[in-house]
């Protein structure tokens, strides 16, 4: 005689008393553990960009004060040449960022003579 449904599968009793979502999360566990092998040390993006550029903790102060120098003048540069190209307000804005550009040349310069004036004497 034919059967129109089939029969329900037979259930073991250990399976039965076992929890479903237990089981899942066991089983993401273990494939995280293999295919992630790093997930648990990862950092937010934000610290990962902010360690970037870092400066030695053990770096020569008058040495940082150089390349502060060097750096500032190399932005006032680059600013006079975009500003060269530009007109109206977008123009009047790159000599603004370039006007705060020789104010930190013009800090770091003093800064560099405190420095030498201290090293001196």
């Amino acid at each position: 005689m034919f059967k129109a449904t089939p029969n329900p599968p037979k259930t073991d009793p250990f399976s039965a008393t076992l929890d479903a979502k237990k089981l899942r999360e066991a089983a993401d566990r273990a494939l995280d553990h293999y295919l992630k092998p790093n997930a648990h040390h990862l950092r937010a993006p934000q610290d990962r960009a902010m360690k970037m550029f870092a400066v030695a903790p053990d770096a020569n102060v008058q040495a940082i004060a150089i390349q502060t120098y060097e750096t500032f003048s190399s932005v006032s540069i680059l600013l006079l040449d975009l500003a060269e190209s530009l007109d109206d307000k977008p123009r009047h804005l790159a000599m603004a960022i370039y006007q705060l550009s020789e104010l930190g040349l013009l800090l770091v310069e003093k800064t560099l003579e405190s420095e030498a004036a201290v090293t001196s004497t």
